[in-house]
């Protein structure tokens, strides 16, 4: 589904001049407004605590390292999850995190390598992530160069394993360090436990800490009237990678696997975004009939697996889109209707010029 609000006013800035006395210089109102809205974020985001983003009802699923990768993977989807915290008895402690999106890697490893897929709905978690063949390809996190073209062929991107390593805060840690440990870390999730204890309490995301802010800060306009591609919210123009509705899902998911991109706009012949391809979408997984099904549907083309997609929900990672001149108070309010992970950018003829991310949108409040 595609949300577009184009029509909301993208708002303007000021242009007096205001005298800084410690800096000993001048400032446009504009820069100072500007500062005052990070600074009064950074400050909310140091005040507050993790266990004031997390809901009174939710659940936490916990696996065993023991139990079947594919059951696992069964039971997120069955629990609508994305992510669960991994427990190894034989140490009596955790020792990492799999995601919906992790079995969909080591699917593609048994289609890239030619192994038997049927061993998956035996092989344990611990015995999968104890494979150095897998955990050295597939789940080997890299993540996006900065400042460099993503497009050339050159590619040679910092990388990060995410599962030798069980990296998590308790429930008393501000809500500052989450975020420097979610950005520094290149995270998508992050558990959150109780102090002095084994227990999480959830798992949280950009998402969910984009939406404690939006709650707290939407109504202060003034503050952040500036767009978000001025205040250099988000990757534009060329550094912006994209996939044609032609190409095959597996395609699509090694690109985004060695761009360390969660999603992609998906374009037509004349780069006119036509939907958002996320990596954790199980869409070719819910459709096929076993293992052997659902690596074949790797083969189809990401226009015939959004054509599967369910029309009548709308998720995180659903298209939704903006332009240019929209200010950041006109997205966090749009974040507050809709719960959006991302916009896509566009120009008046709907071509991507842009992605702007939950990620981008609380790392701009970041020290970082």
């Amino acid at each position: 589904m595609d949300h577009n609000f184009g029509n909301m006013t993208p708002g303007g800035g000021g242009g007096m001049v205001h005298r800084d006395g410690n800096a000993g210089g001048l400032l446009h109102e504009r820069e100072v407004v500007r500062k005052t809205g990070r600074d009064a974020i950074s400050s909310f985001l140091d005040s507050h605590n993790c266990f004031s983003v997390i809901r009174t009802s939710g659940k936490c699923v916990v696996f065993d390292t023991r139990i079947p990768i594919q059951l696992a993977f069964y039971a997120l989807v069955e629990h609508d999850m994305q992510a669960a915290p991994l427990w190894d008895p034989s140490i009596s402690q955790f020792v990492g995190l799999l995601t919906v999106t992790d079995f969909i890697d080591v699917l593609r490893w048994y289609r890239r390598t030619g192994a038997d897929v049927s061993t998956l709905a035996t092989r344990s978690i611990a015995d999968i992530l104890s494979d150095s063949q897998i955990l050295s390809t597939v789940l080997l996190r890299h993540t996006p160069r900065r400042g460099a073209d993503p497009k050339s062929n050159n590619i040679n991107p910092s990388s990060i394993n995410h599962h030798n390593a069980f990296l998590s805060s308790d429930a008393n840690t501000t809500l500052k360090h989450a975020c420097k440990l979610l950005h520094q870390q290149s995270l998508d999730f992050l558990p959150v436990l109780i102090p002095d204890d084994m227990r999480v309490l959830a798992t949280i995301t950009y998402t969910t800490i984009l939406e404690h802010l939006v709650t707290h800060f939407r109504e202060q306009r003034r503050l952040f009237d500036d767009t978000v591609y001025d205040l250099g919210i988000g990757t534009y123009h060329e550094n912006v990678i994209t996939c044609h509705h032609t190409q095959t899902l597996a395609e699509a998911l090694h690109t985004l696997h060695i761009h360390g991109l969660s999603a992609v706009p998906v374009v037509d012949d004349e780069n006119k975004v036509k939907a958002v391809y996320s990596r954790s979408d199980i869409t070719f997984l819910a459709t096929a009939t076993d293992a052997e099904d659902a690596l074949s549907n790797l083969d189809l083309t990401l226009e015939a697996v959004i054509s599967q997609q369910r029309k009548d929900v709308t998720t995180p990672d659903a298209l939704h889109s903006c332009t240019i001149r929209h200010t950041l108070q006109s997205i966090f309010e749009y974040f507050a209707q809709w719960k959006f992970n991302r916009l896509v950018v566009i120009d008046k003829d709907e071509r991507v010029i842009g992605i702007v991310s939950a990620r981008d949108l609380v790392a701009y409040f970041l020290d970082v």
